[in-house]
């Protein structure tokens, strides 16, 4: 495994953007019905894993016959949970997810969880979807260029989030607590300047929406 190498996961929700961006060092797993993503996008999974609801006889029949992780219907962890726990297992630590939003809320949800589980296994997820990212940051800071546009929301993900300082955006925070009842980080604006998210003690769930 290359040092910058990446997991990219392909996921079944849904997708609205017109490429998936993979390079040759890449590992690349296609989750349950992403594995019709794939198809579109003309990209060759590393690894196929999941109970295989999503996908009919037909698909399953053009699935490649290596690399093919079977799930069972009943387990505790999602696909997607179980896909990531396989890339942290080859030495993985930044994962993207693509396809891992919409459909059922409780999916969404889940899929969202996944970036704390993936922060407590000192690594880094992104969630990507047409024209948002969402990650999680824990007792860090994200910056963004200047030359950004849009919008960046945080939210307080298990537990107050302590010592949260926003500069360089439209409506300026500083040394706040941040709270999961209520939504004080939501819509902040980029004005051309660089900006960045801090948080002393804690974990933030920040999602980014460019124009």
């Amino acid at each position: 495994m290359e040092k910058d190498s990446r997991c990219i996961l392909v996921c079944a929700g849904d997708l609205e953007i017109s490429d998936i961006p993979v390079r040759p060092q890449d590992y690349v797993i296609a989750v349950d019905g992403g594995f019709l993503y794939c198809q579109a996008f003309a990209i060759e999974p590393d690894m196929v894993i999941g109970d295989f609801d999503s996908l009919d006889e037909t698909y399953k029949k053009e699935l490649p016959n290596r690399c093919i992780i079977p799930l069972n219907t009943v387990k505790d962890d999602t696909d997607t949970m179980a896909a990531v726990r396989c890339g942290l297992k080859k030495g993985y630590r930044e994962f993207h997810l693509y396809g891992a939003l919409g459909g059922r809320l409780e999916h969404t949800i889940a899929n969202l969880q996944v970036l704390q589980f993936l922060k407590n296994a000192e690594a880094s997820g992104y969630i990507w979807d047409g024209d948002m990212m969402a990650t999680l940051i824990r007792n860090e800071s994200i910056s963004f260029r200047k030359e950004m546009e849009g919008m960046v929301s945080v939210f307080a993900a298990g537990g107050n989030a302590e010592g949260v300082t926003e500069k360089g955006l439209k409506y300026p925070l500083t040394d706040a607590v941040v709270t999961c009842d209520f939504p004080i980080g939501i819509s902040n604006e980029f004005i051309g300047e660089k900006a960045e998210i801090e948080v002393k003690n804690g974990s933030l769930l920040v999602i980014v929406r460019w124009e």
